[in-house]
């Protein structure tokens, strides 16, 4: 009797549900087809060896917002929805079928039967709400996830594989922060302290599986031969590595150095001095360690030296101005980096073209006009000492540094900021120290950079309510109504390009409160590695940086034996092409995939 009432049950909230009017999703035509960037010829097996930096302090990358720690935790576990590497558009993963209510407030994920997790358990939305509800907890350290699931209720459990969320707003960002959410199982983690999770040896549901880890030294992947989803068409061909190891550096310079010992595979350059002058020797000469120089459609970014703006001296923005006109940018790009990058104007600079030229000011170096912005902030030198002071108190601030890859720029702004009276220490600190204080706003002025997005949201970076929020991404606590009211507006428009025109609103306002001064960037993605892999034509998928080639490369056992010969004779290799331009190479098979 009770299994026909849970039966019963179960009937009937799939039959309310496949009642109502909400859009319904994948569309009827969609099907699930091969990824059209994934190599036909790849083959599974072998190990890379990734150079990576800032070693976890945790793997759970809902506590640790760093770059590897997410690659290394979306690896392990996977997300209610796909994106499909050539439209961006939706697909289903952990769901199997979505819907979503006419005014955009209630979402209904149906889990997909197939799912699992590596201990034979299935993924429940029993899984989800826990996962939801452990995020959201304000006991847990998890603020940049917050801001993205915060609008929501805690969701209600439908069935054993339904989940519905409802949305306290209508936002344009809701299905992604509900699709692209991570989810952790229930049963392996409840009771634990989510602020210390254990996943040295964790149940996931993803392809890898963590196999080993040296703190500090490196982490290792293993590939998980019975994944749920490795048999699925969109994702044939992918994820081919039996092994992947990220070996972090404490410096580029340390990384590159492993790099030419065999210690790496592979090293993504960002120093613009390793690629023009120190890629060069035999093994370069002979092409057994190839160059590449990849142009796709990953977003741009930015970088600068984040100024605190909570207290002195940068809460003055004429303080900040000056600070952007002391750092002359054009002669470290000119003289320390080859001329290999632009200079930033923005914190979106891919908004900007012809139709949509940038108006936002340069702020070329100029010390008279920095002598000028510090006197009308009331600073005046001490006659003994040659230090600007005001009321008594001198100009000084702290450069808080884990790298000491930024010392000879820090040099060159460290001369400028003496010839007007301004103290500058530097403080350098490991990964782990520098984001201890950067969690409790323990600093004057740092070196930030920020990956791009493919859906751009303001919100955790801007938004004046996020500046006071621990581990979260206002790290200079920029506060403006004006634009928290953009950011209101944006949060109802479907249309892209509506909001494109308000995100350049909105950086026309943050770039003349000079948070950050800003610094340079490039727009192709340098690369190193030793001829071992096989790889698509575009070797980087159409919107991601280097980390791509992790789920699209793979070890070719003949490649490695030519070049193992080769070396052991001397010989050369051919040469493999240096620039790869995505949209000239990438032909996909039969058209583009209909959309889900």
């Amino acid at each position: 009797m009770k299994a026909m009432y849970l039966f019963a049950l179960i009937f009937y909230a799939c039959a309310a549900l496949m009642a109502r009017s909400d859009d319904a999703y994948p569309k009827p035509e969609w099907r699930d087809a091969p990824d059209p960037l994934a190599s036909p010829h790849a083959e599974p097996g072998g190990m890379i060896r990734f150079a990576a930096f800032q070693p976890p302090k945790s793997l759970n990358a809902y506590i640790d917002n760093n770059t590897y720690t997410r690659q290394v935790f979306g690896m392990m576990y996977e997300t209610l929805l796909g994106v499909d590497s050539s439209t961006t558009e939706f697909v289903p993963h952990l769901a199997k079928r979505w819907t979503i209510s006419d005014d955009k407030l209630v979402y209904t994920f149906e889990l997909d039967e197939a799912a699992v997790w590596s201990d034979g358990q299935p993924v429940t939305a029993e899984d989800v709400k826990w996962t939801f509800d452990q995020v959201m907890d304000p006991r847990h350290a998890t603020g940049a996830s917050k801001v993205m699931l915060g609008v929501f209720d805690s969701p209600q459990i439908v069935g054993p594989r339904m989940i519905r969320f409802r949305a306290k707003e209508s936002h344009w960002r809701n299905l992604s922060a509900l699709g692209l959410f991570e989810i952790l199982p229930r049963h392996a983690f409840e009771g634990q302290d989510f602020n210390r999770l254990d996943l040295d040896r964790p149940v996931v549901s993803g392809p890898y599986v963590l196999s080993a880890v040296k703190e500090q030294i490196e982490i290792r992947l293993r590939r998980r031969r019975d994944w749920w989803a490795g048999s699925k068409p969109s994702l044939r061909n992918t994820m081919n590595f039996d092994t992947i190891v990220f070996r972090y550096f404490s410096s580029n310079e340390n990384a590159f150095e492993a790099f030419k010992k065999g210690l790496v595979d592979v090293y993504a350059v960002y120093t613009a001095r390793i690629w023009a002058n120190e890629t060069i020797g035999e093994k370069f000469d002979k092409n057994w360690i190839v160059k590449r120089r990849v142009k796709n459609h990953n977003p741009i970014g930015f970088q600068g030296f984040a100024m605190n703006m909570r207290r002195p001296p940068f809460d003055d923005l004429r303080v900040r101005k000056a600070m952007a006109h002391l750092v002359d940018r054009e002669t470290m790009i000119r003289t320390m980096m080859f001329g290999a990058y632009f200079l930033h104007r923005s914190y979106f600079e891919d908004l900007y073209d012809a139709t949509h030229p940038c108006a936002n000011e340069a702020f070329p170096f100029d010390i008279a006009r920095a002598k000028a912005l510090l006197r009308e902030a009331g600073y005046a030198a001490n006659p003994q000492t040659g230090i600007l002071e005001k009321r008594g108190k001198p100009l000084a601030f702290r450069f808080l540094t884990r790298d000491g890859g930024t010392d000879k720029f820090l040099a060159l702004c460290s001369a400028a900021f003496r010839e007007v009276g301004v103290s500058m220490t530097i403080e350098r600190k490991d990964f782990a120290s520098w984001m201890r204080d950067m969690d409790a706003f323990n600093f004057d002025m740092t070196w930030a950079a920020w990956g791009g997005a493919l859906f751009r949201d303001p919100e955790s970076m801007w938004l004046s309510s996020e500046a006071d929020r621990p581990s979260g991404n206002n790290i200079t606590g920029f506060k403006d109504p004006q634009v928290d009211a953009l950011i209101e507006r944006q949060k109802t428009l479907f249309s892209i390009t509506a909001r494109n025109a308000i995100y350049r609103d909105i950086d026309g306002r943050v770039a003349a409160a000079v948070p950050y001064v800003l610094l340079w960037n490039t727009e192709a993605t340098r690369l190193l590695h030793w001829d071992t892999f096989g790889m698509p034509d575009t070797v980087l998928s159409k919107y991601g940086d280097e980390r791509s080639l992790l789920g699209y490369w793979w070890y070719d056992p003949d490649t490695a034996s030519e070049l193992r010969a080769a070396m052991a004779a001397g010989d050369v290799l051919p040469q493999r092409p240096v620039f790869v331009d995505f949209d000239t190479v990438f032909a996909p098979p039969g058209g583009a995939r209909p959309p889900p």
